[in-house]
């Protein structure tokens, strides 16, 4: 009989809320952010490890915001790789008023098992803050880039121009608990990509807060044979700093 096991991850996005939930205190003093970390260990007829981090940066002031961060997810199963991604992104934005920007983005990722070997995208962008609460914010970004990326296992790449969206909401339901939803999407003639991440964080002491959520993948273009959709659960702790 299969041990089941829980498969652990970081969820990845461009503005991420939980360094509110994580560290409260070191809110506008600079540089600060969180680190995540999950691990997934099964035995028996099938002997699996998964292992996942994240790190996080950002940085607001008056007038500029900065963000940049790293996410990876390791896994193998008797003792072959069943899983191997990473991502790595970086914004920069200037403020026109309290709830309005324009920014520059950057975001690439690989991935050894997904429908495409690797997504490297640039673009700019307009961003309003459609609600802003104390207790609930909900953002929207939209602008042009270009992409770089190449399907899995064939030399065939497809690079061109895209049209690049991110929908981002957050709720406190209570000092200590947050619930999130992030949307991004890529568009191109090629392929479409979209990523959903939806789940909650809750804060444990200033420092630790457990984070528990879903994420969505998905490629509208992708070879015979290979999933167009993945998804991952995820249950991780997060540090703040």
């Amino acid at each position: 009989m299969r041990l089941p096991f829980l498969t652990l991850a970081a969820a990845a996005g461009l503005a991420t809320p939980f360094a509110a939930v994580a560290n409260p205190a070191t809110e506008g003093r600079g540089w600060h952010g969180e680190g995540e970390l999950g691990l997934a260990l099964a035995s028996g007829n099938t002997d699996s490890q998964t292992l996942n981090g994240k790190l996080g940066l950002t940085r607001e002031d008056p007038l500029w915001e900065h963000a940049m961060g790293l996410s990876l997810l390791y896994g193998k199963q008797d003792g072959i790789e069943s899983a191997s991604r990473y991502e790595a992104f970086g914004k920069l934005g200037r403020r026109m008023d309290d709830r309005r920007q324009w920014s520059g983005s950057v975001r690439t990722e690989r991935d050894h098992f997904a429908a495409y070997e690797y997504q490297s995208a640039i673009a700019i962008g307009y961003s309003h803050e459609l609600v802003k609460q104390e207790a609930t914010q909900l953002r929207f970004e939209i602008g042009p880039g270009y992409r770089w990326s190449k399907l899995q296992g064939v030399r065939v790449h497809e690079n061109g121009a895209i049209a690049r969206g991110q929908l981002e909401f957050s709720h406190q339901f209570n000092p200590s608990t947050l619930a999130y939803d992030t949307l991004l999407v890529e568009a191109g003639q090629e392929n479409t990509f979209a990523r959903n991440d939806v789940g909650v964080a809750v804060r444990m002491s200033d420092a630790l807060a457990l984070k528990a959520g879903l994420q969505v993948r998905h490629n509208t273009d992708a070879l015979p044979g290979t999933r167009k959709t993945d998804t991952l659960t995820t249950v991780n702790v997060v540090y703040g700093f």
